[in-house]
């Protein structure tokens, strides 16, 4: 389905800001996305345009098991390894008015997860998903592949993405 311009009918999208917290946004952590602020004006701009009923906001948490690969990752990274309630891993400020969900909370970068689809409810099948946020590379080409292999509609709005570490 096709709205004004050719473009992509948005009026059912939903919107997924992916990861807007401390971590990620604040200049003094090594994993701060040079980007952000820039970004971050923007992806305010898309959600108020979406509203809060159809958007989402993901939080991503240093729970995972030390035992598997993330136990490398960590030990590469210890400033990253405190309890899931350390203030890094806040969001920044304005991001959980975007929404009027829970926030998404997923030990993984990927987050196309029960969370996300229970969220979405009939939606995640229905209606296209915009994503913004912080993110790695990974995060993208998770949702990417994981939309795609179930022929789900998914926009990349990459003016709203700000690339991180």
């Amino acid at each position: 389905m096709t709205g004004e311009g050719g473009l992509p009918d948005l009026s059912s999208a939903w919107l997924l800001v992916i990861d807007p917290q401390r971590i990620f946004a604040d200049p003094g952590s090594d994993w701060a996305s040079p980007f952000w602020g820039e970004a971050w004006e923007r992806i305010r701009e898309l959600a108020a345009h979406v509203g809060p009923e159809r958007t989402l906001v993901s939080r991503w948490l240093p729970t995972a098991d030390r035992e598997t690969s993330w136990g490398e990752y960590f030990r590469a990274w210890p400033f990253a390894d405190v309890p899931a309630m350390d203030p890094l891993y806040d969001l920044v400020d304005g991001a959980a008015e975007l929404t009027a969900h829970p926030t998404i909370d997923e030990p993984t970068f990927g987050k196309w997860g029960p969370q996300l689809r229970a969220s979405l409810g009939e939606a995640a099948t229905a209606a296209p998903l915009l994503i913004a946020g912080a993110v790695f590379g990974g995060i993208v080409a998770t949702l990417v592949l994981a939309r795609i292999e179930r022929r789900l509609a998914l926009i990349v709005a990459s003016s709203y993405l700000a690339a991180a570490v």
